[in-house]
């Protein structure tokens, strides 16, 4: 895998997991008493306007670029589609509502993780450590200059784990961690227990299991050790050091996000990185493009492409029983020539846009 050499490039790809990827979610999730109030800037809103309209440009040229709500129909069945914010915010409300019906009706909900998927991955880190923890090597602090460890352990502290837990982490799940806002990770941590309080696809799946409507996973449960897998001991630092100076910058990535995601305005926030990327970073462009589309591959691509099968199969059988299915997964995981829609459009399903995130 690629060697991470930029900063801010870095921190927004790692700040993309809130869109992409469920499972760091339910790893920092805990206990609180309140939901906090973010204050993070809105970068896009700052963007000037030659800027706005590069954005603009390649929002244009992609397919399924917005909205998060969807219909796909091939024959008789159909699969109502959302794409996912995977944190808390009292905008989920509406969608919410909206899909209640629909899946209390459905053969199946079908997200990336389900609670089989939440319990087994609870039981594998209770079970084997290793898999976050590396109990025999060095030390980060024994692995990192001092400078860069303090500022990682106070980086780390704010956002709720000690630096003695720190220490033994694998760096490639402490460097995830720092490209996540501390805001949104003690918004997960004061849901608690309860799916109803938080992201999209909790509270779907808590609709579902209201409603007696099977719940089904689209990956398997280890898919997010299997994205990071391959990387050196040295590659895995360079994501800490790369991630670390723009730490700060998280609740302002994260507040990007989640605006654009609540306009609806999804394939915006994939483009804003890399031109945010390309301003920001020491690399060539050429550089920064061939880590992109690393990310994009390992992030989307890849995933989306293994999802049709269980999509397909899952519409199939419940059209037999003459309902359709609805599915909820990561908003980015929509638009593009790779993107779900795209794909399932190119295997024979007629798709229409039906609603936005609010």
């Amino acid at each position: 895998m690629m060697r991470v050499a930029t900063t801010r490039l870095a921190a927004w790809l790692l700040a993309l997991a809130l869109l992409l990827l469920a499972a760091p979610q339910m790893a920092v999730a805990g206990q609180g008493d309140a939901a906090p109030v973010c204050t993070g800037r809105d970068l896009m809103a700052a963007l000037s306007d030659a800027d706005r309209a590069q954005i603009a440009r390649a929002v244009a040229a992609t397919p399924y670029a917005t909205g998060t709500r969807f219909r796909a129909t091939r024959e008789d069945a159909v699969i109502e589609i959302v794409g996912t914010y995977h944190f808390p915010d009292p905008r989920h409300a509406p969608m919410v509502a909206a899909l209640r019906p629909l899946i209390a009706g459905a053969g199946a909900l079908l997200v990336e993780v389900g609670p089989e998927g939440e319990a087994r991955l609870a039981r594998a880190l209770a079970e084997d450590p290793s898999l976050m923890v590396d109990a025999s090597g060095p030390t980060l602090p024994e692995r990192l200059p001092p400078e860069q460890w303090q500022a990682l352990g106070q980086a780390m502290e704010a956002r709720g784990i000690p630096a003695i837990m720190v220490s033994r982490m694998r760096p490639w799940y402490v460097a995830t961690v720092l490209g996540l806002s501390p805001c949104m990770i003690d918004a997960a941590r004061a849901r608690g227990s309860d799916p109803a309080s938080g992201g999209l696809d909790h509270q779907l799946i808590a609709a579902a299991e209201d409603a007696g409507t099977e719940v089904l996973a689209l990956e398997p449960w280890d898919t997010v050790f299997a994205i990071f897998a391959g990387l050196t001991p040295e590659e895995e630092l360079d994501m800490i050091r790369a991630a670390l100076p723009a730490a700060q910058l998280a609740d302002d990535y994260a507040a990007t996000t989640l605006e654009a995601y609540f306009r609806g305005d999804i394939w915006a926030i994939w483009e804003f990185g890399r031109l945010d990327a390309l301003a920001s970073s020491e690399l060539a462009p050429a550089a920064v493009e061939r880590q992109l589309q690393l990310a994009e591959e390992r992030l989307m691509t890849a995933r989306n492409r293994n999802w049709i099968a269980p999509l397909t199969e899952a519409a199939t059988g419940a059209a037999q029983a003459g309902r359709h299915v609805v599915a909820a997964f990561g908003a980015l995981h929509l638009p593009g020539e790779t993107g779900v829609l795209r794909l399932l459009e190119r295997d024979g399903w007629t798709i229409e846009r039906v609603g936005d995130a609010g």
